[in-house]
């Protein structure tokens, strides 16, 4: 076993210590320290190395090389902090206490303290963030022109009628389908109404539901790309200025959408790390190999050479076998949609 491994070793196994107190470690004939000490034999540090290999040995090895390489590239700031806090925070409302959230990331995350939990959720953090930044590396001008030129429209103002269904607490599976088929039924109620002549202004006092935009006749303003769900989004282009949409589902009932004016389209250059931004998410919903392959050219960039041959076999498997899933569950997500 070499020196390295040895490192990996004592880092790695620090909560699985067999042998406590500040006394001198035993020594075996051989020289090696003793982990443990039994009547009639003894274990070593390099038997229990070898016996703990294939099961920790790797994944504690490439959270040290992760968190030494993302350290340097990634400082520590108050987003990070806050963002660590803030799913801690959203744990322990599930869990309830502490201890038993410490329970849970015990066994699935291998930490059994609260500071290991942060310094968990850290590398994560890091490890996510140079994801997202070899992503948007990725990203060539003629792709960012390209969905500037088809996705980016000037602002748009609209207003809205909403409808929301009468969903009450209690209700069956039955009762909620047909207050969603009322709500449904309200909502073509106002386009009719809209076709036979009534005005906009007098359908918003009379149907909407929402109650923050009903005095200023359903007016929310200006829209830019992204601001409503998709398919909002492309009903609203479609119209002209003075038009309406039909009802469109969205997780609040039924919205029908009347455009207004529509400003000039921003420059490219003002949006393009916007652009970047979204066309490096769609490229990772798309293809999750990108995770793998980030963290596997960045330890690349750092010329990190796994010197433990059996290590080195376990990692470039590990590698392989998780791009193969991931394009495996990428597939899977192709068909359900």
């Amino acid at each position: 076993m070499n020196k390295n491994s040895k490192k990996v070793l004592a880092l790695s196994l620090a909560t699985l210590l067999l042998v406590s107190g500040c006394g001198k470690i035993p020594k075996l004939e051989n020289g090696q320290d003793a982990v443990v000490t039994i009547k009639n034999g003894n274990i070593s540090v390099d038997s229990l190395y070898q016996s703990v290999k294939d099961r920790y040995a790797l994944s504690a090895l490439m959270d040290l090389i992760d968190t030494q390489i993302l350290e340097k590239e990634y400082k520590s700031d108050d987003e990070e902090k806050e963002e660590i806090e803030a799913q801690i925070a959203s744990w322990l409302s599930t869990f309830g206490s502490e201890e038993v959230l410490l329970q849970q990331t015990s066994s699935y995350f291998g930490v059994s303290t609260m500071e290991g939990l942060r310094t968990y959720l850290s590398l994560q953090y890091k490890r996510n963030k140079a994801i997202e930044d070899y992503v948007k590396s990725t990203i060539k001008d003629k792709e960012i022109k390209k969905f500037y030129d088809e996705t980016i429209f000037g602002d748009i103002e609209i207003s809205k009628i909403l409808i929301e269904p009468e969903i009450k607490e209690g209700m069956t599976s039955s009762d909620k389908t047909a207050a969603e088929e009322e709500a449904k039924a309200k909502a073509n109620e106002v386009i009719s109404k809209l076709k036979s002549g009534e005005k906009w202004k007098d359908l918003v006092k009379e149907y909407t539901d929402d109650e923050a935009h009903k005095e200023d006749e359903g007016n929310i303003g200006y829209i830019s790309h992204g601001t409503l769900n998709d398919e909002a989004e492309k009903a609203v282009l479609k119209i002209k200025k003075g038009e309406y949409t039909s009802p469109i589902k969205t997780s609040y009932g039924y919205e029908i959408y009347l455009r207004g004016e529509q400003k000039d389209k921003a420059k490219l250059e003002t949006l393009k790390d916007d652009i970047i931004e979204e066309l490096a998410k769609d490229k990772l919903s798309n293809d999750s190999t990108l995770e793998i392959t980030a963290m596997v050219e960045l330890r690349k960039d750092y010329k990190v050479n796994i010197t433990d041959k059996e290590l080195k076999v376990q990692y470039e498997n590990y590698i392989n076998n998780a791009i193969e899933q991931a394009k495996k569950n990428d597939e899977e997500k192709k068909k359900q949609q």
